[in-house]
This record gives C-alpha cells, sequence and structure tokens, in this order.
C-alpha cells in the first residue's frame, strides 16, 4: 500500500474512533453525521483488509490491527498538526509559561541559580519546575510531554531526540578537612583504603567504578546517598571520601569543612547534555529557555 493512495482524513476519523470506542460520539468530536463517519471507517476496513474494530457490549473493541495503528498514527497526526500550525510569539517579559526539565541532582545543583537569577531580569513570570530521574531512557517522557527538556548523562539515545552538549566536567576527590590519613594529595592505595560514599539514584558503578574494575580493584561503598548535598555533610563529619564534579566541589569547601583532592587516576572528561524531542523544535518558548540553559553554561565557563 502506497501513502499516495490513503485520504489522511480517514486516520483522522480512525483516531477518534480508536479514542471514542463509538461511531456516534467519534462524529460528535469531528463535527461530522454518523453515516459520514461509518462511511470513511469502512472504507479504511477496505484498504487495510481488517475490521479495526468490531461491535461489543461495552462499545467497540480493537483488533489487534488497530491497537498496532493507534500510536503511530496518533504521533503521526500530532505532528502534522504541530508542524502546520504557525507557533505563536512569544514575550518572555510578559510569559507566565511553565517549564519542566527532568534533571539530575548535580545538574539542578549547578543549573537552578544561575537560571533563576537570569530569569528575575529577563522573564519573571516564567516558572520551572525540575524532575529527579534516573538513567532511564527518557524519549518516552519526552515525547509523552511529561517535561521539555533533560539534562544529563545519556547513553543509547534514540535517534529521534534532539541533543545539545550544555558542558564538559571532570570528577574529583572530597574528604574532611581535617582527616587523619588524607592530607594534600590521595594515593590509589589510600583511595582503596577508605570507605566511600556513593551519589546515584539506582546505579552502583560509574566511572571511577569501571576504571578500577579494569585495573583488577574494588573500592568499598558504605552508603549509596541520592544527592551531593547529603554526601557532601556525611564526608565532613567522618573519614568517608566522595568523588563527585569538580564545578560544585568548591561550594562543599567554603559551606563545610571539608576539601578537594584530583582522583588518584586520570578519567578524562564527561559531557552533560541537553535533550528534546523534535517536535519542540520550532516552538519560540522552548528555543528561547534553550538559549538561556546554553547562557547558564557561558557564565560557569568564566566564574
Amino acid at each position: 500500500m502506497n501513502i499516495r493512495n490513503i485520504d489522511l482524513n480517514l486516520l483522522v476519523v480512525f483516531d477518534a474512533v480508536m479514542r471514542e470506542r463509538s461511531v456516534s460520539k467519534a462524529a460528535q468530536t469531528l463535527a461530522l453525521t454518523q453515516p459520514a463517519v461509518s462511511n470513511a471507517l469502512n472504507r479504511l476496513r477496505r484498504m487495510l483488509d481488517d475490521p479495526l474494530l468490531v461491535r461489543a457490549r461495552q462499545g467497540m473493541e480493537p483488533t489487534p490491527r488497530a491497537l498496532e495503528l493507534f500510536a503511530p498514527v496518533q504521533r503521526a497526526l500530532l505532528e502534522l498538526d504541530q508542524c502546520l500550525v504557525k507557533p505563536a510569539s512569544f514575550d518572555p517579559a510578559n510569559s507566565e509559561q511553565l517549564f519542566v526539565i527532568a534533571a539530575t541532582d548535580y545538574v539542578a545543583l549547578l543549573l537552578l541559580p544561575r537560571l533563576l537569577k537570569l530569569l528575575e531580569r529577563q522573564a519573571p513570570g516564567i516558572e520551572v519546575q525540575i524532575r529527579n530521574f534516573g538513567p532511564e531512557n527518557p524519549e518516552a517522557a519526552l515525547e509523552a510531554g511529561e517535561f521539555d527538556f533533560a539534562m544529563g548523562r545519556f547513553f543509547d539515545l534514540s535517534p529521534r531526540l534532539q541533543r545539545q552538549l550544555w558542558l564538559e566536567e571532570r570528577l574529583c576527590c572530597l574528604v574532611r578537612k581535617d582527616h587523619s590519613q588524607i592530607k594534600k594529595r590521595i594515593t590509589l592505595k589510600q583511595y582503596l583504603a577508605l570507605g566511600h560514599v556513593w551519589v546515584s539514584s539506582n546505579e552502583r558503578r560509574g566511572m571511577v567504578d569501571r576504571w578500577l574494575q579494569d585495573q583488577g580493584h574494588q573500592r568499598k561503598i558504605v552508603s549509596v546517598i541520592p544527592n551531593y548535598t547529603t554526601a557532601a555533610m556525611v564526608v565532613a563529619e567522618t573519614d568517608l571520601a566522595l568523588v563527585l564534579p569538580e564545578r560544585f566541589a568548591d561550594d562543599f569547601c567554603q559551606l563545610l569543612p571539608v576539601k578537594v583532592l584530583p582522583l588518584p587516576m586520570e578519567l578524562g572528561a564527561f559531557t552533560v547534555d541537553i535533550l528534546w524531542h523534535p517536535r519542540h523544535a520550532s516552538t519560540p518558548a522552548h528555543q528561547w529557555l534553550l538559549e538561556r540553559l546554553s547562557d547558564v553554561a557561558s557564565l560557569m565557563e568564566v566564574e
């Protein structure tokens, strides 16, 4: 079957009937007569050689073929709608739009103070909501509109998502300032002898652990904590060590009796990316916020 031979209006009818599970209700939704909807549904049935929906006690029951088609048809119609509708103008100074960003604890700590300070001057009515998420692929949530952007480290991403580098980062080690065993530097032997705090939502291995495994070593994880602020407070009161990104390690040194040391291994830098779904690519509001996120990254480079 060739797409050129299909009347796209038939897919609009199919989508409405699938959602309503009723020809009469679909007709009301589409502002059409019931015979017109029935006729369109019958045309699509003949084209696809499948009954698609059959009468049942609780309305109309979709066939396996209809269920297989429903989600792709919905996505296609939504993307067509987004493509054809002219984007509304966006005035950040007067906007009260809510943006939802899925971010790791690390990204939220870096991003929010700087972004909200910037928005105070440029867009005081805009609200930003941060939602934490783990290492799961964010594609489904972005596609469903649960959040506007996702920020963090991502692997094995779908090519459907759009991606932009936010910043590059390196890891360091945090220990108590008056640590009895660690002075100005830490050797690999000392590092392995310490107990460690690991910050993670549900992972147990990171860059350090993969390097250690390649060298035939393993560190002792004493506690798994979901955020860096709590972990740094634990380190300030114990002889435990914490691996964390360099960019805000110095902030903890100003707030807590802790010190920053280079790791006893060379791991190189890692990247933090911004992700969004293609349907937002031409939306002025999303484009504006994406530019502000880039502004925040630029500010951190000169701080």
